[in-house]
């Protein structure tokens, strides 16, 4: 065993929240989103370099995305039946090999099949990630549904960086130099498959069957009434941060007539603010309950987006600020929700929320490019400015938090002196 993976077997004492784990699957999201987000961020390159149109850049997205949404459950029901602590490593394999295959594709089609791949990769590593930081969470789940997450998001947002200074200025073929970050991070995830292997399963179960036995079962429907609000609200999120994400750039340069390279700076603001907001989302529904940060964050962000078409440069990169930070906040909040609705298949729920998740934005893409092909860039912000209000459905899920841990002492240990 490495030295890298004697730590984390040594930070792996049963009770305690992994910290050397979860930086490091933190670290190993952040090289494979800011991988996958050199994607979107070199599409004004792309539709130059390939005369492709608004809707063949949403189909581009729309491959991706479609392709880590269709796998993702699936990778992550087979993975609860039947664990793979290494399939870490290999999904970051294929994002390697679509990595390759992007700095070289030599038509659309090609572009198209790399997409893919880079999808394929992302199929395999977010249930499974998802399923360690909630290995080494020590109980404290949202927190490590954060710190995993927030990864992803400054990887996500180092994609425009990476493209404004390095892709854009040495071409296409630049991208293929970002596979090393791929090497980098099959070594590490390997040392985290060991302490998976060794030590990570032996304290999940334990947590499921406790959290099982203290939380009262709740009926079929009401799990499926729940489930059903919470992909509403995925979609509502997503949707409108495909707008963003994917469009962003191009809204930026034809409303007000900046750069490309001013453009991702503009996005790195975004994507920043979208990091932040994930890193504090867990935390604050550990200590407040994930209901009320889930309703806050969706249906909060509704007067900025409102606003937000119809405002100038200056003000548009303000608002983008609380934008990221307040919708970002909900994601780590619904994956430990939903984890909680049904304990022991943490593999599934996550795959189908980062499936549904990536689905979404993808459709989104798709969608959108083509209304702004008929329409206008401008149009489909302001269309897309009213989706946050389905946050109101959110007032619909149950209560099923547990109290704080002090509140579950056994009567015995609650009971005064004098009645023992």
């Amino acid at each position: 065993m490495s030295e890298t993976a004697a730590r984390l077997a040594r930070a792996g004492s049963a009770g305690k929240t992994v910290f050397a784990v979860l930086g490091a699957i933190s670290f190993c999201h952040l090289l494979n989103d800011m991988m996958q987000s050199l994607l979107p961020a070199i599409y004004p390159m792309l539709k130059s370099s390939y005369a492709l149109s608004f809707g063949e850049i949403g189909v581009l997205t729309f491959t991706y995305q479609i392709t880590a949404s269709l796998l993702q459950p699936i990778v992550g029901s087979y993975t609860d039946r039947k664990a793979r602590p290494y399939s870490l490593a290999v999904g970051m394999g294929f994002t390697l090999v679509g990595l390759l295959l992007l700095g070289f594709a030599a038509n659309y089609g090609l572009l198209l099949l790399a997409a893919a791949l880079v999808g394929t990769g992302s199929s395999v590593f977010h249930p499974e990630s998802s399923r360690v930081a909630r290995m080494a969470s020590g109980g404290q789940h949202g927190l490590a549904q954060s710190v995993f997450q927030v990864g992803g998001n400054l990887g996500s947002s180092l994609g425009p960086l990476l493209a404004a200074f390095v892709v854009l200025p040495h071409g296409q073929t630049s991208v293929a130099w970002f596979s090393c970050a791929a090497l980098v991070g099959i070594f590490v995830l390997t040392q985290v498959g060991h302490w998976y292997k060794h030590h990570g399963m032996a304290r999940l179960a334990p947590r499921t069957a406790r959290g099982t036995a203290e939380r009262q079962e709740q009926p079929t429907t009401r799990v499926a009434g729940a489930i059903s609000v919470l992909l509403v609200l995925i979609f509502s999120k997503y949707f409108y941060l495909a707008s963003l994400t994917s469009y962003y750039t191009f809204y930026l340069i034809n409303h007000f007539g900046v750069s490309v390279e001013a453009s991702q700076i503009y996005l790195f603001v975004f994507l920043g603010a979208v990091a932040l907001g994930t890193i504090i989302g867990g935390p604050l529904g550990d200590r407040f309950g994930r209901k009320y940060i889930i309703w806050l964050s969706i249906l909060g962000v509704l007067p900025f987006t409102l606003v937000l078409p119809h405002v100038s440069l200056l003000w548009t990169a303000v608002l983008t600020v609380p934008i990221g930070l307040i919708l970002a906040s909900a994601f780590p909040a619904i994956i430990v929700y939903a984890q909680e609705l049904l304990p022991g298949k943490t593999g599934t729920i996550s795959g189908l929320f980062f499936g549904f998740a990536f689905g979404m934005g993808g459709i989104g893409a798709a969608v959108l490019g083509q209304l702004a092909d008929r329409t206008s860039i401008e149009f489909v912000y302001e269309i897309c400015a009213f989706l946050p209000a389905l946050g109101l459905l959110a007032g619909l899920l149950p209560n099923i938090e547990l109290p704080p841990a002090a509140d579950r002492a056994p009567i015995a240990e609650r009971r005064p002196h004098a009645e023992r």
